[in-house]
């Protein structure tokens, strides 16, 4: 397999129209007053199931052919990649079952069962979830849709770097750093070639959970870094053990360095996305807000794009974030 390109993601975007949630980019001065420098934001909390992840999960299942479909189609993902493609399957009339850690939020796995796909439970700090899935979908007979290593899945992901395109031209945007939250990279990898060929001065930036930046370090490195934990940050929904093969090539040629933030930094930005935005994000979904709103010496540019990734937030999480307003 290879990475996607334009025509790829462009093909994309032509099966996912009608079905996809065209995302706006957002913006306040008040934002823009914390940050010194105008930002942007991608709002995908406002994508079906409450993340981009929708659209990879089409992109990939509307690619399949016939048999592959009438066998049904296994997914791995902490919830949000699970949502996506429960929705996208139920839509399409193809039967679908996730592997999903016991430990993701109540929210994620309630609404997966909701959509209709089965989902099969195990403990991400003792077994192996890729070898897991494997094994399911052997026994399954069903095709594996990995949650970001995947070239139509990464082409699904891309289209909302077409749209960011867009809009950012409509504003008179020609430069920017976009910073996207980055897990095994499906979402910003697919992002930046769709730039690199419709807006090549915005550049991305990938934006990980503190103690949890492989690729961070692996764009440091030049080499894929691993992760010495799997479990343990707020921002679970980019919790990954190591960028994906494909992802990692598209970024170690296209993305600028990474961005780290803190779990309460995490926090604060979902407070400030709803009180500002109106915007409902859950902590990994907030990461590259964060990082554009409280790490102001890690950008050059005079605007950063932030992509919003999702905000599938349990009720006790939200509350916490929302105190940072007292």
């Amino acid at each position: 397999m290879s990475a996607p390109d334009i025509a790829s993601i462009e093909a994309a975007a032509t099966r996912l129209d009608g079905h996809a949630v065209k995302t706006p980019l957002l913006h306040s001065p008040f934002l823009d007053e914390i940050a010194g420098r105008r930002v942007l934001v991608k709002a995908e909390a406002l994508q079906k199931t409450g993340s981009f992840k929708y659209r990879g999960a089409r992109a990939a299942l509307t690619a399949l052919g016939p048999e592959e479909a009438a066998r049904g189609v296994l997914a791995m993902s902490s919830g949000n990649h699970a949502q996506g493609v429960a929705l996208a399957a139920r839509e399409l009339g193809i039967s679908a079952q996730i592997l999903m850690p016991s430990d993701a939020p109540a929210l994620k796995l309630a609404n997966t069962r909701a959509y209709g796909a089965e989902v099969v439970t195990y403990d991400r700090a003792s077994e192996d979830r890729d070898g897991l899935a494997r094994t399911l979908a052997e026994t399954e007979g069903r095709t594996l849709i990995p949650p970001y290593d995947h070239p139509e899945v990464m082409a699904g992901q891309g289209t909302a770097g077409l749209e960011i395109a867009a809009d950012a031209a409509a504003l008179g945007v020609t430069e920017a750093e976009v910073a996207v939250c980055c897990g095994g990279g499906g979402l910003i990898s697919g992002i930046a070639l769709a730039l690199e060929a419709r807006a090549p001065g915005l550049k991305v930036r990938p934006a990980e959970p503190e103690g949890f930046d492989d690729m961070a370090r692996s764009l440091a490195s030049g080499g894929r870094e691993t992760n010495n934990r799997t479990a343990g940050s707020l921002q679970d929904a980019i919790l990954t053990p190591s960028p994906g093969r494909l992802t990692f090539e598209v970024l170690r040629r296209l993305a600028g360095p990474g961005l780290v933030v803190s779990d309460d930094e995490a926090l604060r930005a979902m407070a400030l996305a709803f009180s500002r935005l109106k915007l409902v994000l859950e902590p990994g979904g907030a990461t590259a807000l964060a990082a554009a709103l409280f790490c102001p010496d890690a950008f050059a540019s005079d605007t950063v794009i932030a992509v919003a990734t999702g905000g599938n937030v349990d009720p006790g999480v939200f509350q916490r974030a929302l105190a940072q307003l007292s």
